[in-house]
């Protein structure tokens, strides 16, 4: 089992920092789970070599990479970053996130994207995430609107995922409007 220093604990799962420790375990639920994962997120690198340079950006101020973990075994059900993370007067991030076959449609991403709402707004001090999510990708759509979300708009072409640029939608939450 991995180290068990979380930063936020839940009902059935708790979040803490990615570690060198997950790339064994992160590599296999990936592979599992490529079929899935392949139409959202394009083709990965599950090398120790990418893990690595993951790893490092991490180690940026802009940039933050989570795990979620079950606590009953501590095994990974799912991965969460908040990406692009601006200081100042806009104090905003990006997430990115990933569930994995073998424990999708459990609700566990419902609770533990939840905890790293929370613990963007209350440790990180952000006032603002951002999603931006592919129109036919109803899992996800339905996941941040569960967490309170809102719909702000369409952004055409927004990134460039197996060959072509994908239009997303663009969701949004703010600490003011966040469930407590």
């Amino acid at each position: 089992m991995a180290s068990t220093s979380y930063l936020l604990q839940g009902p059935r799962v708790a979040v803490r920092r990615l570690g060198r420790q997950d790339y064994a375990e992160i590599a296999a639920l990936a592979k599992d789970s490529a079929e899935i994962h392949r139409r959202w997120l394009g083709a990965q690198e599950h090398t120790p070599e990418g893990f690595e340079r993951r790893l490092q950006r991490f180690e940026h101020p802009s940039h933050e990479g989570f795990v979620i973990c079950l606590h009953s075994t501590g095994e990974i059900v799912g991965g969460v970053n908040i990406n692009n993370i601006v200081r100042g007067a806009l104090q905003s991030g990006t997430l990115g996130y990933a569930a994995y076959a073998s424990t999708a449609g459990r609700g566990y991403m419902t609770e533990g994207l939840g905890l790293v709402v929370r613990l963007a707004f209350d440790q990180l001090e952000l006032h603002r995430l951002e999603a931006n999510i592919q129109p036919d990708n109803t899992s996800s759509l339905n996941l941040v609107e569960r967490l309170g979300f809102r719909r702000e708009g369409f952004s055409t072409a927004y990134q460039f995922i197996n060959g072509e640029w994908r239009d997303h939608e663009r969701w949004a939450i703010t600490a003011d409007i966040a469930p407590g």
